[in-house]
């Protein structure tokens, strides 16, 4: 993955933390992230555990001058970037990988996210649609669903966020 496209696709992202208090940018968490939930990582732990792994190939990068962040660190980075935002950059950032790798299939799915039941009503609480492209691998965009029901109505407007003219 070229740091340089990477790069031009999520400069616009804002940093939601103080400048005062930043240890680590925001795009070294956000290219470990990634490249590490691209390699199989599931969870924050993983995502420290293949940065502490991979810690020299990111250094020549060069990324990561004062070593790996801790998992709750990288949690709650994340987890606090504006999801609108994060999205757009996301979609076009996928939308170059498979323009570049000519991926030409496109899955729909709906999932019920594990871990996400609501246990006093007795039901999950967060269901997602995403689009993948199955020549890579790689999930181009998803949008949440109110209910597992609301897929097909998401589905459009899933489809409308991103460009797969020609694709099937």
């Amino acid at each position: 993955m070229s740091i340089d496209t990477f790069s031009r696709y999520f400069s616009t992202l804002t940093d939601p933390r103080q400048s005062s208090k930043i240890s680590y940018p925001l795009f070294d968490v956000l290219f470990l992230s990634i490249t590490a939930i691209i390699a199989g990582a599931e969870g924050w732990e993983d995502i420290e555990d293949f940065g502490e792994t991979y810690l020299n190939w990111y250094q020549e990068k060069p990324l990561f001058p004062n070593g790996i962040p801790g998992h709750d660190a990288i949690a709650r980075l994340i987890s606090r970037l504006n999801p609108v935002e994060f999205q757009h950059c996301f979609i076009h950032w996928v939308q170059w990988v498979n323009e570049r790798s000519e991926g030409k299939i496109i899955a729909i799915d709906g999932k019920t996210l594990r871990g996400t039941y609501d246990g006093k009503n007795r039901q999950s609480m967060l269901h997602m649609v995403s689009a993948f492209a199955t020549q890579n691998g790689v999930v181009m965009g998803q949008l949440k669903t109110d209910k597992k029901s609301n897929e097909i109505t998401a589905i459009p407007k899933l489809l409308r966020l991103l460009d797969i003219t020609d694709c099937l």
